[in-house]
């Protein structure tokens, strides 16, 4: 169930990011030629009109054959050449590099402003000024640290558990020092117990077991202030994941942080089924965050992202000729090979990371 959540997950977020180049391509006067989910041999085409719609054998991504984008002598110089990616003023090939990119973080605010409209779990302390309107508020475990006595212990992310309060539990932690606390908690409405015995040096000059915790509660908005919060929550992600990527990248060149913090297909798959067992509104969620990291990525200008092509036409307008085509598409091709590389080795150690679990 997990894998096949993860497919139309990733189906779903592919299908939008090039519906965003599709659409655009035929607004601004552009053959598109194909449109595919997948790569490698076909399972499923029929051509509409001019353009080949298929569905291929490997699920992990997608294109949009737009004519003339990866140009040659047809889209050159050739009878349709009007049509042409290349031949249109470099305002338009932007519009359609970036289409993609704009439309997952449309549909991330879409899922968000739905979540929002239905119920989501929310911080009681992020939302104040809608304390009045939230139900049901827990404390609930968001995160546990890798080899903490806590993670040893069995205890997760999203784990609820049986306490009056958050200081509550802190207290009760630090004061167990190292004789050992009994936590109670609830997991998908089952109730367990476990004891677990508190460290120092997790927390500066207190014991603990390695939890951050926080009071969750339900927060269900009007359908207007679900759409109006649900534009702040998006842009804030979306500037927390350019941050974030910023920080990945800066650190494997300073040496403070490595690829071994990057999750490739197969540890995706494995949140995606982790959220989905936490609630269908933690599922919309992590979604929409996944279609914002994939939108945030492909703003990197590296050969075979939007980000790089988007960076080529930018290079164009101000050498004010366009580079050579055999330069340009060798480019990208040496991109292309280089990020199915990276992906190779990334669900390598997610594959290896899964068998040692």
């Amino acid at each position: 169930m997990t894998v096949i959540i993860f497919l139309i997950v990733l189906a779903v977020l592919i299908f939008v990011h090039e519906l965003g180049h599709f659409l655009l391509a035929r607004a601004c006067g552009i053959r598109v030629d194909a449109f595919a989910l997948g790569f490698g041999p076909k399972l499923f085409s029929k051509t509409v009109g001019e353009t080949t719609y298929s569905l291929n054998l490997i699920p992990f991504g997608g294109y949009v054959k737009i004519f003339g984008e990866n140009p040659d002598d047809d889209s050159l110089n050739g009878p349709d050449k009007e049509r042409s990616f290349v031949h249109k003023n470099k305002l338009k090939q932007v519009i359609v590099l970036i289409a993609g990119i704009f439309f997952n973080f449309v549909f991330a605010w879409i899922l968000i402003s739905f979540a929002f409209s239905i119920g989501v779990p929310a911080s009681v302390e992020s939302y104040p000024e809608y304390k009045d309107q939230m139900k049901n508020p827990h404390v609930t475990i968001t995160f546990v640290n890798a080899g903490s006595p806590a993670e040893k212990a069995g205890l997760r992310g999203g784990d609820v558990l049986v306490a009056n309060s958050l200081e509550e539990v802190q207290k009760d932690i630090n004061n167990s020092k190292t004789n050992g606390i009994q936590i109670s908690y609830l997991r998908n409405g089952v109730a367990s117990t476990t004891k677990i015995i508190a460290e120092e040096g997790i927390v500066p000059d207190k014991y603990a077991i390695g939890i951050a915790m926080d009071n969750i509660a339900t927060l269900k908005l009007p359908f207007y202030k679900a759409v109006l919060e649900s534009i702040r929550f998006t842009l804030h992600s979306i500037l927390l994941t350019v941050i974030g990527l910023y920080n990945l990248v800066a650190g494997i060149f300073h040496g403070t942080s490595s690829l071994s913090s990057v999750t490739g297909p197969i540890g995706i798959a494995g949140l995606i089924g982790d959220a989905a067992r936490l609630g269908f509104t933690y599922l919309i969620m992590f979604t929409a965050i996944i279609s914002i990291n994939l939108g945030v990525l492909n703003l990197i200008p590296f050969p075979a992202l939007d980000g790089g092509r988007i960076l080529f036409v930018i290079i164009e307008a101000i050498i004010r000729r366009p580079i050579k085509p055999a330069i340009a598409n060798t480019v990208n091709a040496i991109g292309f090979g280089l990020l199915i590389l990276l992906m190779i080795i990334v669900t390598y150690r997610d594959i290896v990371n899964l068998f040692v679990k």
